[in-house]
């Protein structure tokens, strides 16, 4: 009987050799399974650790972006930036005459105000070089005379080319522990400017509306804030003259105090003088004096404080005083 043809080794390879790489392809799609899970599982573990630590971060108190209590008053910068102000130029609360009634008035607004009671935003409006400005700074300094670091109350000055930046600077004092005057000197709209609508929001129809630790001062030439000829071009050119008036002119309706500052007698400007000279230990014959304040008011076509400062200024270069207190 014939033998059956013995499987040689040669046969046996190619077969298995055949089968082998079918087994390693078909492990291949089974170790990528395996590896799946566990990458899912620590995405999953890592987007949850990430809303742990949001959720945890919102739970903790704010934090003050800025060191308020290195000074009291700052300067805002559109970028974002607060600049601290060492020593504020400033005059002594005493030195201001002529303005006792409106002095009076901003005093109390802005005691109430520190001592966390109902205050109302500020519009020094009127006559030029009468102390508006000054009274601000004066009423900053008056108050915290005699308080304690935490307690002062902090004076920001914003340019009035920045006052689109105000509500960028309500956000980042809202959160602050301390309580703010936020100042603008010289605070007028020309033209086509419609910046003074960011002013509104913030001053009172806003959802957020102005902080509860922020107070606005303002200052101005103008009561309405805007220009004689653009309320009168707004009268002849539109189609609903009154609404179109009322749009603008309401801005200053938002200020509860108007505060208004009229030119200054005769008499009233040579008390300026006398007290400036008295404070700075300027001396000079009283009739000399009020000779050559009055000639150089005249010469300068005004009276104001300011004349009467500049006035003290010349003359004590001219006696070698320094303007010092006493």
């Amino acid at each position: 009987m014939p033998k059956k043809p013995s499987k040689s080794p040669a046969g046996k390879g190619p077969r298995s050799a055949a089968r082998k790489p079918a087994r390693v392809a078909a492990k291949r799609p089974k170790i990528a399974l395996k590896a799946s899970p566990n990458l899912s599982q620590e995405r999953i573990v890592r987007a949850l650790e990430t809303i742990a630590a949001h959720l945890a971060a919102q739970g903790k108190p704010a934090v003050e972006r800025y060191p308020f209590k290195q000074a009291d008053a700052f300067v805002w910068h559109p970028d974002g930036r607060l600049a601290a102000v060492p020593r504020v130029s400033r005059v002594e609360l005493f030195l201001l005459k002529g303005v006792d009634r409106v002095r009076d008035i901003l005093m109390e607004n802005t005691e109430r105000f520190t001592n966390g009671l109902p205050a109302n935003n500020a519009l020094l409006w009127g006559a030029r070089g009468m102390g508006k400005s000054s009274l601000v700074k004066a009423a900053h300094a008056s108050i915290n005379a005699e308080r304690k670091p935490a307690d002062r109350l902090k004076l920001i000055e914003i340019h009035r080319e920045d006052i689109e930046s105000l509500p960028a600077l309500m956000e980042q004092l809202r959160a602050s522990s301390f309580r703010f005057i936020v100042f603008c000197d010289d605070l007028s709209f020309d033209g086509n400017d419609a910046s003074y609508k960011s002013l509104k929001a913030v001053l009172e129809g806003g959802i957020e509306g102005r902080p509860e630790n922020v107070i606005l001062y303002a200052t101005s030439n103008r009561r309405h804030l805007l220009a004689r000829e653009m309320i009168e071009n707004e009268r002849s050119t539109a189609i609903n003259p009154g609404e179109a008036v009322e749009e603008k002119v309401s801005l200053s309706d938002r200020f509860g105090l108007w505060l208004g500052f009229h030119r200054c007698s005769q008499d009233e400007y040579l008390a300026m003088v006398r007290g400036y000279c008295s404070h700075f230990g300027v001396k000079l014959d009283d009739d000399a004096l009020e000779r050559e304040a009055l000639e150089w008011s005249t010469t300068r076509g005004s009276r104001s404080g300011r004349v009467a400062w500049q006035f003290v200024q010349e003359l004590a270069g001219r006696l070698g005083v320094k303007l010092a207190a006493t």
